[in-house]
């Protein structure tokens, strides 16, 4: 029987931490079998790996968030080479590129991810990618993420998935010829999300990745809440709608692309 997957939610984060078993049982209940939770830094690294140690259903990714690429340094590097060695740890992440917030350098933020997807290499693991515009009209962040995945000595058939996606069909037709898969978060459910309702529409539903991203960008239904993994069915519902196909069609086929990206 297909279930239900998320493959990018931070339930170590503190907005968790008064009822993290109640939101988890009720993830359970709605049919999720298993969650990644990425580290946006060694301290919510090692928190995903001990939660993967705790729960069988959860999966980790460690990395360093273009947001906190100002604390890369040489202890960090090898604080990650070691938290990736975990039997649990499924992915290097969340790694990427940020230009709306901008809180570290373009150029240390290349330089930063490029030496997380030489480890990623070393340690042939998938990665989970973060990135976002400055605005609507600037894609440059999006184009430079391209140009330097285009630049990878890619060693897997399937690299990674660019997490919560927000650039073009043709940019994302891009990513897929180079092996990646695109997550689809919440905002496929917002009224104003008509380009990436485009994009879930042409995207092959096998490089799909449904995500929740919580506690952040809740779906529709629960805009203006906690986000957590049980929402994920509201987004499953919304790509099957776009897509015109069943939802037990989507769920399993999101299932099976987890598997093959995360090996789980």
């Amino acid at each position: 029987m297909p279930y239900l997957v998320d493959t990018h939610c931070h339930i170590d984060f503190n907005q968790y931490e008064t009822d993290r078993d109640i939101v988890l049982e009720r993830a359970w209940k709605a049919g999720l079998r298993r969650i990644l939770v990425p580290g946006i830094d060694i301290k919510t690294s090692q928190a995903a790996v001990n939660l993967s140690e705790k729960y069988d259903q959860i999966y980790a990714a460690v990395g360093l968030h273009p947001n906190s690429s100002n604390l890369w340094d040489s202890w960090t590097e090898e604080a990650l080479a070691n938290l990736s060695n975990h039997k649990k740890v499924k992915a290097i992440g969340e790694i990427g590129l940020d230009y709306y917030r901008h809180r570290a350098p373009r150029d240390h933020q290349i330089q930063v991810l490029k030496k997380q997807l030489k480890l990623a290499q070393e340690k042939l693991l998938p990665v989970v990618i973060h990135t976002r515009n400055a605005t609507i009209e600037d894609h440059s962040c999006i184009e430079d993420l391209i140009r330097i995945l285009s630049g990878w000595d890619l060693k897997l058939d399937f690299p990674g998935v660019v997490h919560s996606y927000s650039g073009s069909v043709e940019e994302a037709a891009e990513l897929i010829g180079m092996g990646f898969y695109i997550g689809i978060t919440g905002p496929i459910t917002y009224k104003n999300a008509a380009e990436l309702r485009e994009v879930v529409a042409a995207v092959p539903l096998e490089r799909l990745l449904i995500e929740t991203d919580g506690p952040f960008l809740a779906p529709q239904q629960k805009r203006g809440k906690r986000n957590e993994p049980a929402f994920v069915r509201f987004i499953a519902e919304k790509i099957a709608e776009v897509r015109c196909q069943p939802i037990e069609e989507v769920t399993a086929q999101v299932q099976r692309n987890a598997e093959v990206l995360f090996g789980w």
